[in-house]
Parts: structure tokens; C-alpha cells; sequence
């Protein structure tokens, strides 16, 4: 693996849709991927740098691929991101490394993709993992979200310097501290590279009608100070999925794996052992 980039470089899968998807793996065993969020400069190694080590060590193949748009992979321009291009190029990605089933731990946007592959194609998920998921509310009710305004704005309209995205960034967290220098530098590196159409021309629809299709076992986390994603969402979940339970953090924004990475590793591990 490289080290010249920041975040890492790891390997491109080829796609036949004409993209290329970036991915970084750790460990042996049982596949669990890891499926980021969205918002200016995300890749899957800056949002869930805290737990797919941890994972592995426990006696799984942690899959960390970038979505179409973000990270290190293909960023068209002129089309539309929907929730079909996502979910389609993920499966292509799963099919590419021959993993016919497995367990999706899903953020935000991520969390959108891995409910609707788990809705349309139960066969390939295993069990199910999300933390402040979107998909479940409707495109006004996310935009009534603060962090939602700012970033849209901000990104679509003026853009980010260095200082702009680190306020934005410090709203996914209920502790701003954990925005580093570190993390900022890693998002910043990929957000020159991101064309506006990626936030502007996304279109993910409210699955709230399709949860109950939902036959997996599923995982989830919240924090209650999520600015981004309603955290009442989890009752739609939860009255929807026969085997769902999900754990609400205090004083947690929109990153329960990275604000609360101890405990969350700890209930994944349990999870996926059980």
C-alpha cells in the first residue's frame, strides 16, 4: 500500500459502468464493508479510521471502499447521484471481489445504501449496521438540519477553504476537539478533487415505506446531538425490523463510530460474533 497519499491509497477495482472504485482491506475472514457518508471531502478510511483495525483484529476481512464521488475513486460530473448508482456500483465492487454475502456497517449516506441493498437483495447481507443512517426521512426534513444547511451552502455556493471545512466538519461532532489536523488534512486532500455536482445532484430518496422488507439482523447507533440526521429515526427503524435494536449515545453528534469508537467496536464485535 502506498503512503503517499493522505488518506491512503489502497487498490482500484474496475467497473463495467465506466468507474473506478478505490478500496482499503485489513484482515481474514468474514466479509464486513464498511460504507461511508457523504458530505465535502469524505473517504471510507476518514470515517472509520477508529474501528476497521480493531474489526479485523477480531477475526474479520474489513472492505473499505470509496463510493462514486468521494475519496479516491471516480468523481463524474454531469449526472445525477442517486441511490441506484451507489447501490449498483457497490454490488458491482462486491461482485468484482467474488463476495457473494456479507455485513454492511453503514454512516449517513452509507447507511442509505446498505438499508436499500439489505431491502432489495436480502441474499448478499448477512447482518446490518448503521449509525445516523439517511434514506428515512424526506429531502425537506434533511434540509431543515443545520449541518445539512451549511453544507450545502457552503459548498455548493461559495466552497471550502481549510478553515470553512473545519467549522463545517466540527457540526458532525458533539466535541469539536476531534476534528485534528490530521483528519482535516485528510478530507481537505480530497475535497479539491470533488466536483459540486457530487452533494448538489445527489437524490436519495425516503425509504421509510420499504424498512420492513428488512429480514436481517441489524445494529444501531445514534447520537442524540446529530445535527445532520434526525435522531428520532431510529423509532422508524426499529417499529419496521423485527430483529433491530439500537444504541443512543449523550453528547454524541453525527459519528458514533469515531466520538464513541470504543464502545461502538466493542457492541460491533459482539454483534457480529453472536
Amino acid at each position: 500500500m502506498s503512503g503517499e497519499r493522505n488518506p491512503p491509497f489502497g487498490r482500484i477495482v474496475p467497473l463495467t459502468q465506466g468507474y473506478e472504485l478505490h478500496y482499503l482491506e485489513h484482515g481474514t475472514g468474514p466479509a464486513v464493508v464498511f460504507v461511508h457518508g457523504s458530505a465535502p471531502g469524505v473517504s471510507a478510511y476518514s470515517n472509520f479510521f477508529p474501528n476497521y483495525r480493531e474489526i479485523a483484529a477480531a477475526g474479520f476481512r474489513t472492505l473499505l471502499p470509496d463510493m462514486v464521488g468521494f475519496g479516491w475513486s471516480s468523481k463524474p460530473t454531469g449526472i445525477d447521484y442517486t441511490l441506484q448508482l451507489f447501490t449498483s456500483t457497490l454490488l458491482e465492487f462486491l461482485d468484482q471481489l467474488e463476495i457473494g454475502r456479507c455485513v454492511l456497517i453503514g454512516n449517513s449516506l452509507g447507511g442509505a445504501i446498505s438499508l436499500k441493498i439489505a431491502i432489495d437483495h436480502p441474499q448478499r447481507v448477512e447482518r446490518l449496521i448503521v449509525m445516523g443512517p439517511g434514506g428515512i426521512e424526506t429531502r425537506e426534513r434533511y434540509f431543515q438540519m443545520p449541518g445539512i444547511q451549511r453544507m450545502v451552502s457552503e459548498f455548493v455556493g461559495a466552497g471550502f477553504d481549510r478553515e470553512s471545512l473545519r467549522r463545517m466538519l466540527q457540526l458532525l461532532a458533539y466535541d469539536p476537539r476531534i476534528i485534528t489536523d490530521e483528519l482535516l488534512e485528510q478530507r481537505f486532500n480530497v475535497l479539491k478533487t470533488q466536483p459540486k455536482d457530487v452533494l448538489a445532484r445527489m437524490l436519495i430518496p425516503d425509504l421509510t415505506p420499504e424498512l420492513g422488507r428488512i429480514r436481517c439482523p441489524l445494529l444501531g447507533f445514534w447520537g442524540v446531538e446529530d445535527q445532520f440526521c434526525p435522531a428520532s429515526g431510529y423509532e422508524k427503524i426499529l417499529r419496521a425490523v423485527a430483529e433491530g435494536r439500537f444504541i443512543m449515545y449523550a453528547r454524541c453528534g453525527h459519528w458514533a463510530m469515531i466520538e464513541r469508537s470504543a464502545d461502538f467496536n466493542r457492541n460491533v464485535i459482539e454483534f457480529l460474533r453472536s
